[in-house]
This record gives structure tokens, sequence and C-alpha cells, in this order.
């Protein structure tokens, strides 16, 4: 009898540490699979957490309305309004700037446009691109006269590219060697060449650029020298490295 009742409480005791053991396991199979299928994010803040701030409001309205006014300028550039370059201006980007006057140079595809669109930026004190710079140039290539001559060497020095001025002195005195630009004496393209040449920036006169321009103008006033008429007083003060155009002596630069 008391056999009968040891084994029925193994038994028992074995079937309920089966059951722990077959709930446990249970237990951590279904606990894993509620983790895979919704698993808490550690940047949820309730219902509401993720609304954006006052202030990325504001910076996505800011970029959204610079958008579109860019937008806006582009659009009055293609069709050929001028007075999208002051705003674009005003607007202190860059990048935007050269794209509105791009597409301006683009549009001028006379030379009654370019002088129109030159006349422009000269007149509001615009800021002249490469792409202005070089369209200038290529129109005073076709016709080098005296007047297109200067505006050639005023927009190239406007540029403040030492590369695309070094470039039009010589493009210059190729004319001159050809004869197509006898109307020029010597010493006024020499001056042209001397006075345009400081409208470039400080850092621009001393970068390597300007090294090799100023090598270039030396070598270019020595051949107008020994080809022109000069005075003794044009000869003394014509030396980029001797005075400033405003009788100061130069720094080089």
């Amino acid at each position: 009898m008391v056999s009968i009742f040891i084994t029925a409480f193994v038994l028992a005791l074995a079937i309920l540490l089966v059951s722990g053991i077959g709930l446990y396991f249970w237990q951590k199979t279904a606990r894993h699979d509620a983790e895979r299928i919704l698993p808490p994010s550690p940047e949820f803040h309730g219902l509401f957490g993720n609304q954006p701030t006052q202030a990325e409001m504001k910076a996505q309205a800011d970029i959204e309305r610079n958008a579109l006014a860019a937008s806006t300028l582009l659009e009055r550039a293609q069709a050929g309004d001028n007075s999208a370059l002051i705003e674009a201006n005003a607007n202190a980007d860059i990048n935007l700037y050269d794209q509105i006057l791009n597409e301006l140079v683009q549009r001028a595809d006379s030379e009654a446009a370019l002088l129109s669109l030159m006349s422009f930026v000269a007149r509001h004190g615009c800021k002249v691109n490469g792409q202005l710079a070089n369209a200038v140039l290529a129109s005073w290539k076709a016709t080098p006269d005296r007047s297109m001559t200067a505006k050639a060497f005023h927009f190239a020095a406007l540029s403040d590219d030492a590369n695309l001025y070094c470039q039009a002195v010589e493009q210059a005195l190729q004319f001159w060697r050809e004869g197509k630009l006898s109307n020029i004496p010597a010493p006024e393209l020499r001056a042209l060449f001397d006075g345009e040449f400081w409208i470039l920036s400080a850092r621009t006169r001393s970068s390597g650029a300007g090294f090799v321009l100023k090598r270039t103008l030396d070598q270019a006033r020595r051949e107008l020298e020994s080809k022109g008429p000069s005075s003794p007083s044009e000869s003394a003060g014509n030396h980029l490295e001797a005075a400033h155009p405003n009788g100061r002596a130069a720094d080089t630069n």
C-alpha cells in the first residue's frame, strides 16, 4: 500500500516537473515572438513625440520659400528679364547669381543684346562672372574695334580672373601685330593694359596666375615700346612695378 502511494507521488511530481518545463519554454517562445513582431522604439515618446519643432518647421519653410524664389528668378531670366539679376545679387547666393547671369548671357545671342546686358551689369554694379567675360571677349574678337577693345579689357578685369585677363592681353597683341588695332596707338594700348590690371583684386594679382600675367604684361610693354612712339613721361610711369596709377608706390600685388 505504501509503495502505491510513493509511486503515485513520484508520478505526480514528474508530471508537475514536465508541465513546468513545458510552460517555461512556451512563455519564452511567446515572448520572443512578440518582441520580433512589435519591437519597442527607443525614440518613441508618446503619440505626439515625433512632431517637428518650431525651429525645424521654420527652417523647412525657409528652404521651400528660397526654392520658389530661385525658380521664379530663373523663369524671369529665361524670359530675358535683366532685373532678375539685381534680386539674385541681393540674395547673397553666389550659385544662384551665376545661374541667373549665365542664363541671361545665353539669351544674349546678338551683339545688341550682349551690349544691353553689359550696360545693365555695369550700371547696377553687378558682379561679372567668367561666362559673361568670355562672351564679351568673343564679341570683341569678332569685331576688334577701339570701343570694344576697352570694354573687353574692362569686363575681363571685372571677372577677377588673371588667366582670362592674360588671354585678353595676348589676343590684343596679336590683333595689334596684324594691324587690326591700328587705330589704337601703342601708348594707349599699354595704358589700357596697365590701367585695367588694377581692377583685379590684390589676391588675384599676387596669385600664381597673377605672376604669369605680370610677366606677360612686361613682355607686351617692351614690345609696344619698341614699335610704337611714347613720351618720356609715359615711359617713366608705365611699369606696373614702379608706381600705382594713383601716383603711390606700388606693392607689386
